[in-house]
C-alpha cells in the first residue's frame, strides 16, 4: 500500500488514531498513538520521535533520541479499540538518518538483501507454525520470601473432581491427550475461530485452526507463508490478536514454551524454503522426500550451526523446559522426512514442487522472528554455500522414532543445547555465519548475548519451589 493509500484509507475508514508500532530485540511490540488529523504524508517522511533509552537493550540515555519510519506496506485496523484507530509497522533510525543497527526488522531486511546478493534464490519464504496456550487464570509471583506459579483452565485434566463446575465434569482434556477432539472435549472452537476471523481483517491468510496435544487450552492457528520480513510482521500481528481476543473472552492467552509440568509445551515449527523468481529451489524429484541437493545443504546449514542457531530461536531459560525427551520436543539434531521426532522434518504428505519445503521444529515462539527467520537464512545459506553434507557429518537421514533408539543407538546423535547459557556459549563461538554480509554485526551479538546472560543469571541465583520439596529437610 502506498502513503496515499494510507491516508486515503483513513479517511475512509473515519480512523481516528494512527498507532506506530516497533519491536524490541525481545521481540515484544511497543507503540506510540497519534490522532489521524495529524498525520500526513511529511509523518512518512520524518516519522515519529520516541525514547530508545526506556527500551531494554537500545541506547543509552545520553544517546536516546530515536524515529520510527512508518511502513505504508505494513498496516491494519486495530479490531480491540473502542476509537478507530490504524496500526503501522516501523523501522527505527537514528536522527541523522540512519537505520539503527540493533532494529530486528532491519536485520530481516539485510538478510533479504543477502540472499538476493549472494544469486542463490530471489525471495526465502517462511511459515511459523506458532502454539500457544489459553488459560482461564494465572498468577505468579518471584520475592524474596516466596515464589509461585498458578494456572487453571476449564478443560484441565486436573478439574475432573472440581465442585465449582457442576455437571459433566468427564470431558476434560486428558494430558497429552489433547490433539484434535471435538467438542466438548475441545472448549475453543468459537475462541479459536473468532480470532481466525479477525487475523483474516487484518490481512493474513488462514489455513487451519485446531486443539493441540497438551490438556488445559493448548491452541495452533496457522497462517499461509510469506517472505521473511513479511512473515515476521505477520507473526506480531497474530500473537496481538490472539492476545486480545483471549482476553475479550475474559481467558489469557501465553506463547510461553513451557508453562505445565508433565505435559507438551508449545512449539514454533518453522517451513521455509527459496525460490528463484516463480521457480522453486528446494523440490528434485526423486531425490530423499524429493528435495534437491540445495535443500539438503540448507538443512546441513541449520544443523551443523543450531547450537549457536538456538540462542536467538529459543532464548528463554524456559525453552530448555520445553526441549527435553518425551514431550514431542524435536531435541535431537537430525532430519527426516515426515519424523516428528527429527530437528529438521520433511513434509511429504500432499506437497507439491512449489510446496516442498524444509521444517526446523525446535524454535518456539520467545524467539524475535525477525532475528529468528534471518539466523535460520543465514545458516542455511551458509550450508549452501560451503556445500555442507548433514549425511556426511552424520545427520540422518533418520526415518525411526528417535525416542525409541537404544542408549546405544542414540550416542552418535547431537543433541540440542541443555540450557540458554550452553546455547549463548555457541553463540559466542560460532556467529560468523550471522555477520556474512553484515546482516548481524558483532556488536549487535554481543550486545545480544550479554542481555540474554543476564536474563539466564536471574533466573538461576533464585531459589525454585521445588528445592524446597527436595532439600529443606536436610
Amino acid at each position: 500500500m502506498s502513503v496515499e493509500n494510507v491516508l486515503k484509507s483513513i479517511q475512509e475508514n473515519n480512523i481516528e488514531w494512527v498507532d506506530f508500532r516497533f519491536v524490541d530485540l525481545a521481540g515484544r511490540a511497543h507503540h506510540i498513538s497519534l490522532p489521524a488529523s495529524a498525520v500526513d504524508a511529511d509523518t512518512f517522511v520524518n516519522g515519529v520521535a520516541f525514547d530508545g533509552s526506556s527500551i531494554q537493550g537500545f541506547r543509552g540515555i545520553e544517546e536516546s533520541d530515536m524515529v520510527m519510519m512508518p511502513d505504508p506496506e505494513a498496516t491494519y485496523v486495530d479490531p480491540f479499540t473502542a476509537h478507530p484507530t490504524l496500526n503501522v509497522m516501523c523501522d527505527i533510525f537514528t536522527p541523522d538518518g540512519e537505520r539503527y543497527e540493533r532494529d530486528p526488522r532491519s536485520i530481516a531486511v539485510k538478510a533479504e538483501a543477502f540472499l538476493k546478493e549472494s544469486g542463490v534464490g530471489t525471495a526465502a519464504f517462511f511459515a511459523p507454525e506458532s502454539e500457544f496456550f489459553i488459560f482461564d487464570d494465572v498468577r505468579y509471583e518471584s520475592g524474596t520470601n516466596s515464589s509461585s506459579y498458578y494456572v487453571d483452565s476449564e478443560e484441565a485434566s486436573w478439574n475432573t473432581n472440581r465442585k465449582e463446575e457442576g455437571g459433566n465434569l468427564g470431558f476434560k482434556v486428558r494430558t497429552k491427550g489433547g490433539y484434535v477432539p471435538v467438542a466438548p472435549v475441545d472448549t475453543q472452537q468459537d475462541i479459536r475461530s473468532e480470532m481466525c476471523r479477525l487475523l483474516e481483517e487484518a490481512g493474513l491468510s488462514i489455513e487451519r485452526h485446531h486443539h493441540e496435544v497438551a490438556t488445559a487450552g493448548q491452541a495452533e492457528i496457522n497462517f499461509r507463508f510469506d517472505t521473511l520480513k513479511k512473515t515476521a510482521d505477520n507473526l506480531l500481528v497474530y500473537k496481538y490478536i490472539v492476545h486480545n481476543t483471549a482476553r475479550q473472552y475474559g481467558k489469557v492467552a501465553t506463547f510461553m514454551p513451557k508453562p505445565l509440568f508433565g505435559d507438551n509445551g508449545s512449539g514454533m515449527h518453522v517451513h521455509q524454503s527459496i525460490f528463484d523468481g516463480d521457480s522453486p529451489l528446494f523440490y528434485d524429484k526423486g531425490g530423499y522426500a524429493n528435495l534437491s541437493e540445495m535443500a539438503l545443504h540448507y538443512i546441513g546449514g541449520i544443523l551443523y550451526h543450531a547450537p549457536a542457531l538456538i540462542a536467538l530461536t529459543n532464548p528463554s531459560t524456559n525453552s530448555f523446559k520445553r526441549l527435553v525427551p518425551g514431550y514431542e520436543a524435536p531435541v535431537n539434531l537430525v532430519y527426516s522426512k515426515g519424523n516428528r521426532s527429527a530437528a529438521v522434518r520433511i513434509p511429504v504428505a500432499a506437497v507439491t514442487p512449489k510446496g516442498c519445503r524444509i521444517e526446523f521444529r525446535t524454535p518456539d515462539s520467545t524467539a524475535n522472528p525477525y532475528l529468528a527467520f534471518s539466523a535460520m537464512l543465514m545458516a542455511g545459506l551458509d550450508g549452501i554455500k560451503r556445500k555442507i553434507n548433514p549425511t556426511e557429518l552424520g545427520y540422518g537421514p533418520l526415518d525411526k522414532n528417535i525416542y525409541d533408539l537404544s542408549d546405544a543407538d542414540k550416542e552418535n546423535i547431537r543433541s540440542v543445547p541443555a540450557s540458554l547459557e550452553e546455547a549463548l556459549d555457541a553463540l559466542a563461538a560460532d556467529h560468523e555465519f550471522l555477520t556474512e554480509g553484515g546482516v548481524f554485526t558483532k556488536e549487535f551479538i554481543d550486545n545480544y548475548i550479554n542481555l540474554k546472560r543476564d536474563e539466564a543469571k536471574a533466573v538461576a541465583i533464585r531459589i525454585h519451589p521445588h528445592e524446597y520439596s527436595l532439600y529443606f529437610d536436610c
